[in-house]
């Protein structure tokens, strides 16, 4: 009996050390796969695409939705999103779309876009389409949009019709203006408007 006693006294003692070491290397090898992988960044569809497995990956059908400073809501969708090097996300067939505070919207279509980390701006390229339900259907090649705020500018000249006939503009700048901060489309850089009265 006292050989019994005696065994399961070292078999307890034993356990008190062996089962705080095992814990401890099971903790250990948590806090290492917890750090095997560090966030793609801090952009929009970066979640998503946290989940690939290598910088090659993509990712289809991904979507972002987010508020502006002032309350816009915008929503983003792409056929498909993949990382780059240097903290870049490329995204194809891209559709953005603005609400307003004022209950207007506005869409934005592009063949690709690109996403920089930490620069809170969204670059859509190779043609772009801009459509508004005040009535204005727009084309650039390509254009920079915010992310936080109702801010976006073209980067070379726009064509299309709007409420009163077909324009041209140098430029073209979608922000808010005055005191109301009512969201204006502003075209610049040598503006030409053909007035066709069929169109009001």
């Amino acid at each position: 009996m006292a050989r019994g006693t005696g065994l399961y006294s070292q078999v307890v003692a034993w356990l008190k050390i062996l089962l705080p070491l095992a814990a401890l290397a099971m903790l250990s090898t948590l806090f290492l796969l917890s750090r095997s992988r560090a966030p793609v960044m801090d952009v929009p569809f970066a979640e998503v695409l946290q989940q690939g497995e290598t910088a090659q990956e993509q990712v289809g059908a991904p979507y972002f939705a987010g508020t502006t400073a002032r309350g816009e809501m915008l929503t983003m969708t792409a056929r498909t999103a993949r990382p780059e090097a240097d903290g870049v996300i490329r995204a194809e067939e891209l559709e953005a779309q603005l609400r307003l505070l004022g209950g207007g919207q506005i869409r934005l279509d592009a063949a690709r876009a690109m996403l920089r980390d930490g620069s809170q701006q969204v670059h859509l390229q190779d043609g772009v389409r801009i459509e508004s339900t005040t009535g204005y259907v727009l084309q650039t090649d390509g254009l920079v949009s915010a992310l936080d705020q109702v801010a976006v500018e073209s980067a070379g000249p726009v064509t299309g019709t709007g409420p009163v006939g077909r324009l041209e503009a140098g430029k073209l700048k979608i922000a808010p203006i005055g005191e109301t901060g009512d969201v204006h489309l502003l075209f610049t850089d040598g503006v030409k408007l053909v007035y066709d009265p069929k169109t009001e």
